[in-house]
């Protein structure tokens, strides 16, 4: 058969059965993105089929759906609102860090996989998946509460956290020596400091660059900055991905919502390839052997998820359901995890295990995140209503005043 008829054959199948997926997982509740990964295992090496024609397609287009996912999260935010919260949850966010990236830094050890491995893990186990935590708090209803804020604050702590850490895993994967690698951060420290400054200052004047009444000029102009900054950052040794997140935040006001709105359809369709894309590299036959370790972290790391979020909203003076809410939402990984697994599998450094062993967390984490976020609060209620041996219980009106 013609190499481009089997191309748009296989990639047409693929995007339809995304839409199937997708449909599906909406109708149960939850995020698509372990049927996305599913779907690639099924059809990838080793799989049921294997889609060759659309290979090369689907590297490219899952570099466009990484870039696009990290544009429209530094849309999510201003500068100052990522100065403030910095400013407001570095305590839990160093918690956060050290509980859950040494989980998985301490089994890529204990397996054999070396410091590479160790950092690589630690990345995957550390970041929540931020999509998925704002559509599990958009969809049931909990913008508006108390802890919100607070969670919002650990993600973005997370998000500025991955601006550092993706140049160092990037310079360490490239073998680049002590000296390069310093510089490699330096730089990456050098363009995030001086584009909070532009946006902080003039903010404005990038947002008026790429703006335009016109929805197709302003689909370009947005596309093509993204692509633009994206390559020049991967050129300075800094993540494409980091490039389009800082441009994405020096985006603001109408022009970032409006942004939003237009590069919705185009990040779910890009962003979708690219999980099936990483779902196609990973060989299904690769995930029993580490399936025990999967489930070993999937709970070690929910477990240090929760007491995050309980933590940083009791410090904030919230009540006992609002931080076993906080922590549930931050519970679910998802496209950062993958992004630095596909990071390191393609530089050939550390062993396709790892993949296999991020694939089966992800999918774990990404099915019982949106679950534990649905069931927390009716479980801690019915806890605190259990009957108890207590003398003197709380009077109705201090229990109903901790509520949120």
């Amino acid at each position: 058969m013609d190499p481009l008829a089997l191309t748009l054959i296989e990639l047409g199948a693929v995007v339809f059965c995304l839409g199937l997926l997708a449909r599906l997982a909406g109708r149960i509740g939850m995020s698509p993105i372990p049927l996305y990964l599913v779907g690639g295992l099924a059809f990838g090496a080793g799989g049921l089929v294997k889609l060759d024609g659309m290979q090369e397609f689907a590297h490219l287009s899952g570099e466009i759906g990484v870039i696009l996912l990290l544009l429209m999260l530094g849309l999510e935010y201003t500068a100052a609102e990522l100065v403030t919260g910095l400013r407001r949850s570095w305590q839990a966010g160093v918690l956060d860090f050290v509980l859950n990236f040494l989980p998985g830094a301490g089994i890529a050890v204990w397996l054999g996989w070396g410091l590479v491995g160790a950092i690589v893990m630690g990345g995957v186990t550390y970041i929540s998946s931020s999509g998925i935590a704002a559509k599990v708090i958009t969809d049931l209803g909990r913008i508006g509460n108390r802890e919100t804020p607070v969670v919002l604050s650990i993600l973005v702590f997370e998000d500025l956290t991955m601006a550092i850490y993706l140049p160092i895993l990037t310079a360490i994967l490239a073998g680049v020596g002590f000296l390069g690698g310093l510089q490699t951060v330096g730089i990456a420290l050098a363009v995030v400091t001086l584009v909070l400054l532009v946006a902080l200052k003039h903010g404005h004047r990038v947002s008026r660059a790429v703006h335009s009444e016109n929805s197709e000029v302003f689909l370009l102009n947005l596309l093509g900055a993204a692509l633009l900054v994206a390559g020049i950052a991967s050129a300075l040794q800094v993540s494409a991905a980091v490039g389009a997140f800082m441009l994405g935040i020096a985006i603001s006001g109408v022009t970032a919502h409006n942004a939003t709105r237009i590069l919705e359809p185009l990040r779910d369709l890009f962003a979708a390839i690219f999980f099936v894309a990483f779902g196609l590299n990973t060989e299904p036959g690769t995930i029993p052997p580490v399936l025990a370790w999967a489930l070993l972290l999937a709970f070690g790391t929910a477990l240090s998820k929760v007491l995050t979020g309980v933590w940083a909203a009791k410090r904030a003076g919230i009540g006992i359901p609002g931080r076993f809410r906080a922590g549930a939402a931050l519970i679910a990984r998802g496209e950062f995890s993958i992004v630095i697994a596909g990071l390191a599998v393609a530089s050939g450094v550390v062993p396709r295990e790892l993949a296999a062993l991020a694939t089966a967390y992800v999918l774990l984490m990404a099915i019982f995140g949106p679950l534990a976020a649905r069931f927390v609060e009716p479980t801690v209620k019915a806890f605190r209503k259990s009957p108890r041996k207590s003398k003197s219980p709380e009077p109705p009106s201090l229990q109903v005043s901790t509520e949120k």
